[in-house]
This record gives structure tokens, C-alpha cells and sequence, in this order.
């Protein structure tokens, strides 16, 4: 209920009206006519990546007749019909934008108002968005990923929301420090991923017990004394929150290789760029070529199919974003989990999907009923259309 709320009533709407205020906003001249068509296609991108969230997270979900206040029993929208309109809301955005001139200025917190980087970002979420309905739709992905590549983030590229302090701090500052709680520790399947890789990143993401890296089990009480913590630059006040970065395209252009789409290099060279570009991220490079060279993980040599090996790197280069890495492990169904305790998840099954809200089952009922039936139910283990395995 929460996450269909927040990015409904907190962020999607107030995109809305901010699209309002400046299509009302008069202007006078080339420029300020420019920077202000460069405005409402960086509100509108924002908009096409908050809706492909939204899909990612419930699948079928309230879409065109979506944000309208004369309209309180929205339809649910199929979920791959979204995906192409928000493909051609992106083409329509990278055509109107011209990064000769400027458009927020300081008061974008993401780009600094650098009209050149929302255009990598547009590209960037073609390539994310085809990747994501590859094994749905793969014509369509095929096109996305191939028109949009060759723009999108470099390795080390990114757009993301640096915060100011502690009265506008990271959520998880929030959530761990200033909260006064002590429950957060690290989970064991990331902690047992990385240290049988040996892995530079721990340092920067965990803090040791004794001298270990130690993960609790899930499902467990797990006393926080016992038990590796998120490590103090990851839960400090202005840590950070990445929307899209170079290291999530450098992985999907691997997958695309893989996939026999026409990127401009082969799935090794875009894995490698993608562990060193997520080293760099976390002050490690000089261990990058090292961690490159075990045969655990070079890409020749490294164990499973190119899903394990894409799935189990990408995803510990996901590390404090869950959703990417969720999602990611969702496609590709790897790394293999760790299984918590009982017989009800003996079968080591991951949410496939969020349910939908309560309040929608109730104040939304036919729609809510149309869009169950249309995704074959609503239940955890209910798979989106892109989730084939």
C-alpha cells in the first residue's frame, strides 16, 4: 500500500503538476523557449522511470487513465503496453530536448541542469526498459537496446541524488542511525556470495565480526552483536541515491551481446566494464584486474551459463539498490538464495511481484478484479510477463 501510494500521491502527481506550472509559465525568446521544452522532457523522463518502476514492482497497474482526479476507478493497463508507450514517450523527449541549451540549472539536484547527461539518462532507460522485456518481447527489445546504446551512460556515468545533510539525509542514514534501532545487519547470501569470491567491495559495504564478514541467516533472530553491519559510508547522512548508472548499462549491454543484439562490443567486455565501473564506484579500482583474473569469476572461466555469470556479478553490483537487484535476479533467476528455515520456503522461492494494495481491492474493485484476472492472480508468486523462468 505504501509503495502504490508514494509513487502515486508523492511522486507521480507532483511531476503532474510540475508539468502544469511550467506549460503555464510564459516565455519569451529562443532560449528561454528551448530551456523550457529541455524542462518538460526531463519531467516527463522522470515520469516514463517512475512508471517503469511501478510495472517492475505490481506488473499491470493504472496507466492512461492514471493521476486524474474526475476519474477515481482508473483501469489497469496491460503491462507491455505501457512499456512501448513509455519506449515512445523516451524517443518523443530525446527529440524535443537540445542540449545546446540549458534547463534547470542548480535546481536540478540530479544533472545540474546538463541537458547532454538527461539525454544519456533517456537512452539509458531504453536500454534498461528493452533488457527488462527481452524474454517477453524481443523484437521490441532488440530495437530498444540497439537505438539506444550507443547514447546511453558510459561506465561511469551516472544520475543520481546527492544529499545535503541530516535534515535532507539518504533514507537508509535514516532508517539505521538516526532511527536510534540496532536490528540492520547484513544478510548471508551476499556475505557468502563475496567472500568465496574473496570480494574487494566487502570493506565498503559491510563492517567485520571478529575479523570475518559474517552474514545472518534469513528468517533467524540473528543478535546484531554477532553479525556483519552496513558499513558507515553506506548509512551516512549524504550517501548517495543512484537512479541509473553506467555499471547497470555496462551488465545489460553484456546480456544484450549474449542475446545476439548488435551493441558495438561482445558480452566479456561489457561484463568486465561493469565489475570495474562498479570498483570504481566503491573506491576499489586498483583491486578491479585482480578480481578480473580469478577464474571464478573472468568470464571465461567463471561457473554457469552467461545468466549466472551476468546474474551474480550484476547483482552484487547492486548492492543498496534493491529494486535493479531484484529485478535483475527476477530475469535471470540467479544468484541461487540462500533459504530460510521452514517448509514453506523449502523451495527457496523469491517474491515474484508485490500484491496490490489492499485499499485498491476495495475502492477500485472491477478494475482491481479485470487486472487479477488478466495477470493470471495476485499472489507473491505470481510472475510478470517478462519472468519466464
Amino acid at each position: 500500500d505504501n509503495a502504490f501510494q508514494t509513487y502515486y500521491r508523492n511522486i507521480l502527481q507532483d511531476l503532474k503538476d510540475s508539468k502544469a506550472v511550467t506549460e503555464a509559465t510564459e516565455v519569451i525568446g529562443v532560449i528561454a523557449e528551448a530551456e523550457k521544452k529541455n524542462q518538460l522532457a526531463i519531467i516527463d523522463l522522470v515520469q516514463v522511470y517512475t512508471y517503469a518502476q511501478l510495472v517492475e514492482i505490481f506488473g499491470n497497474i493504472p496507466y492512461s487513465e492514471s493521476l486524474d482526479i474526475t476519474n477515481i476507478y482508473p483501469k489497469y493497463d496491460d503491462a507491455l503496453t505501457i512499456y512501448k508507450d513509455l519506449l515512445s514517450r523516451i524517443d518523443a523527449d530525446l527529440a524535443s530536448m537540445d542540449d545546446a541549451y540549458g534547463s534547470f540549472g542548480d535546481a536540478d539536484l540530479y544533472m545540474g541542469g546538463d541537458v547532454a547527461m538527461w539525454k544519456k539518462f533517456a537512452n539509458s532507460m531504453k536500454v534498461r526498459i528493452g533488457i527488462t522485456i527481452a524474454d517477453g518481447d524481443n523484437a521490441t527489445a532488440k530495437a530498444a537496446v540497439e537505438s539506444g546504446y550507443a547514447g546511453a551512460f558510459a561506465p561511469d556515468e551516472k544520475c543520481q541524488l546527492v544529499y545535503l545533510d541530516a535534515t535532507n539525509s539518504n533514507p537508509i542514514y535514516q532508517d539505521v542511525i538516526q532511527s536510534g534501532r540496532s536490528d540492520f545487519i547484513a544478510a548471508n547470501t551476499i556475505i557468502d556470495a563475496m567472500n568465496a569470491l574473496a570480494d574487494p567491495r566487502l570493506p565498503s559495504y559491510f563492517d567485520e565480526v571478529d575479523g570475518e564478514y559474517v552474514g545472518g541467516p534469513y528468517g533467524e533472530s540473528n543478535p546484531f552483536s554477532q553479525y556483519s553491519h552496513i558499513d558507515e559510508v553506506v548509512s551516512s547522512p549524504t550517501f548517495p541515491s543512484v537512479l541509473l548508472d553506467g555499471t547497470e548499462v555496462a551488465f545489460y549491454l553484456a546480456e544484450a551481446a549474449e542475446r545476439g543484439y548488435s551493441v558495438g562490443g561482445n558480452a566479456e567486455s561489457y561484463y568486465n566494464a561493469g565489475i570495474t565501473s562498479s570498483f570504481n564506484t566503491w573506491g576499489v579500482s586498483a583491486d578491479a584486474a585482480a578480481y578480473l583474473a580469478k577464474p571464478e569469476v573472468a568470464y571465461a572461466t567463471a561457473a554457469g551459463n552467461w545468466k549466472q555469470k551476468i546474474g551474480t556479478q550484476a547483482w552484487i553490483a547492486y548492492y543498496v539498490r534493491g529494486q535493479v537487484a531484484w529485478t535483475t535476479y527476477r530475469r535471470l533467476d540467479y544468484p541461487v538464495m540462500n533459504t530460510p528455515p521452514g517448509p514453506e520456503t523449502s523451495d527457496g522461492s523469491v517474491p515474484a511481484r508485490f500484491t496490490y494494495p489492499v485499499k485498491e481491492q476495495t475502492l477500485n474493485k472491477t478494475n482491481f478484479q479485470d487486472a487479477v484476472s488478466a495477470m493470471g492472480g495476485n499472489e507473491l508468486t505470481t510472475k510478470l510477463f517478462w519472468d519466464k523462468n
